[in-house]
């Protein structure tokens, strides 16, 4: 197989589903996305609950982290998707997007110009289909459709109350004027149905005549001549195959998929590479650097009554749920199960939330996180949202079929284990309010045995895990450490960009997802413009 094309989408994720809509709007462009993993047939990606099962499996890579020092030695698993609609298609679909401060740093400290908070939200607002909200805050008309949880649990009621019981305020929109609070999360969803990227963007134009889509590739190198990117190599059904680029080479994997492809094709620390013998085509430090993660921490406790998620474990409730999904798309089905959440500050100096809470109506919902055998319960996770540990993806050999050695070095810095026990702290302190105490009959893990701050600290060690935010391996700027410039293009090289999350020069206060359709959908007016 091969072929000649203007522009090579490789990777077809969240960012990748869109850049492919986007750019073969042109009628005279020839597209090609590359996927590595399988077509997004699987029915639990399109129920939202589905999420549960999907943290794991073959719709992911199966990575886990080498040994975090700072977090007892553990070996982390690190959920990547590797499926059509990558993280959108098998995330919890919680959409929030940050606030303005965050946008404004990256212009104004950290070299990226034109990525202010007044030039990405354009972006924001043409992604949205919000089926609620139409303010100045949202769009109404976008792909990506969102919505708001209609019917949350009882449990989840009772945690918005609670938090307003500790002192947070109610807040009813994460993304309007305020991120403040805590409320039920609105969702990417639409008509009950999980709308991922490739949903929302690529399924309405696949008959284009101008896009071609290739599942089951992987991409093993980007061809260069002389620094000019041409094409690509990659792996289809055990052929090597090659495919041309006329115009330029886009590569969309993720963060960590894309400094694996950008170190095997001979872009990164040139030490690195020739380590593992590979040809450097261009010396950047920082393909690979600059990793940072959310680092969640749960806490699980079960209930008096089944008033959480947990009661459709049982086959007869089970099929019931599935019973009125399939003839009403409503009921337990529709739920993300991580339906509320707060954003809060730590301390009294932050001008912003620092730390953010998901509720989960549900326990032992991902894996690793404890269940509750033979009853009810639900799961509050807690994470610091700008942490300042860094970490690295680096090759295990030039092998395209090989892993990488993934190392978000968790809690290295002292102010993320300072903030991350706060947030355990507030998360216990929510959980003994009267709402939520009235449910309650035992904190099942940790137990009552963790009380002081050096239990709450080893606790974080032990048990925190990737709340599925990496980002920053590629990261943007015009520092000796940045991979691309404020158009994304590549430094030192032509015809090369990269647009997903491994651009962000810094972690936003939120969820990731949001974010990466906006870089996408602004990248696309960038590199349209170009031609």
């Amino acid at each position: 197989m091969s072929g000649s094309y203007d522009f090579i989408i490789v990777g077809g994720g969240t960012a990748g589903c869109v850049l492919a809509n986007r750019l073969s709007q042109n009628p005279s462009a020839r597209v090609l996305l590359l996927e590595a993993g399988k077509a997004d047939n699987h029915p639990f990606i399109h129920m939202p609950i589905g999420f549960a099962k999907m943290t794991g499996g073959p719709h992911t890579w199966g990575f886990h982290t080498v040994p975090q020092v700072h977090a007892q030695n553990r070996r982390i698993p690190y959920v990547q998707a590797r499926v059509l609609g990558g993280g959108s298609s098998i995330n919890a679909e919680v959409f929030t997007r940050g606030v303005a401060q965050d946008y404004d740093r990256w212009a104004d400290e950290e070299g990226c110009t034109g990525w202010s908070a007044k030039d990405v939200q354009p972006y924001f607002l043409r992604s949205e289909g919000n089926e609620l909200f139409a303010t100045k805050y949202h769009g109404t008309d976008g792909p990506l459709g969102v919505s708001s949880i209609t019917s949350p649990m009882p449990v989840t009621r009772a945690f918005v109350q609670a938090c307003q019981q500790y002192g947070i305020p109610y807040n009813p929109d994460f993304n309007g004027a305020s991120q403040v609070g805590a409320g039920v999360y609105q969702i990417t969803t639409r008509n009950g149905r999980r709308c991922s990227t490739a949903v929302g963007y690529l399924r309405p134009v696949m008959k284009r005549s101008n896009l071609t889509v290739e599942i089951n590739c992987l991409t093993t190198r980007i061809l260069f001549s002389n620094n000019r990117a041409t094409g690509v190599e990659y792996i289809h059904k055990g052929k090597k195959c090659v495919a041309h680029a006329d115009a330029e080479v886009i590569v969309t994997a993720g963060a960590i998929g894309s400094p694996k492809i950008m170190m095997l094709s001979g872009i990164g620390p040139a030490e690195h590479l020739k380590d593992h013998g590979i040809p450097v085509v261009a010396d950047l430090p920082g393909v690979g650097s600059n990793l940072s993660d959310h680092y969640g921490i749960d806490i699980v406790y079960e209930l008096k009554k089944p008033i959480s998620l947990d009661r459709y474990n049982k086959a007869h409730m089970m099929m019931w749920a599935g019973l009125q999904y399939l003839l009403f798309k409503s009921g337990p089905v529709t739920s993300n199960v991580v339906e509320g959440g707060a954003f809060w500050s730590s301390n009294d100096q932050e001008s912003v939330p620092d730390l953010q809470f998901h509720f989960l109506a549900g326990a032992g919902v991902e894996a690793g996180v404890p269940n509750i055998p033979s009853g009810s319960g639900c799961t509050l996770n807690s994470y610091v949202l700008r942490p300042k540990s860094r970490g690295t993806v680096r090759l295990k050999s030039a092998d395209p079929a090989a892993g990488v050695l993934v190392d978000p070095n968790f809690l290295a810095e002292p102010e993320d284990v300072q903030s991350s026990v706060e947030g355990l702290h507030i998360s216990r302190e929510i959980m003994n309010q009267p709402n939520m105490q009235k449910h309650v009959k035992r904190a099942h893990f940790p137990d009552e045995s963790v009380k002081t701050r050096e239990d709450l600290v080893r606790y974080a060690r032990q048990y925190g895990r990737t709340s599925y935010h990496p980002n920053g391996t590629c990261k943007m700027g015009r520092d000796e450490m940045a991979v691309v410039d404020p158009t994304l293009k590549v430094h030192g090289v032509e015809g090369l960009r990269i647009c997903d999350s491994s651009v962000l020069p810094s972690l936003i206060g939120s969820n990731t997802n949001a974010v990466t359709v906006m870089i996408s959908e602004k990248a696309s007016d960038i590199i349209s413009s170009s031609y």
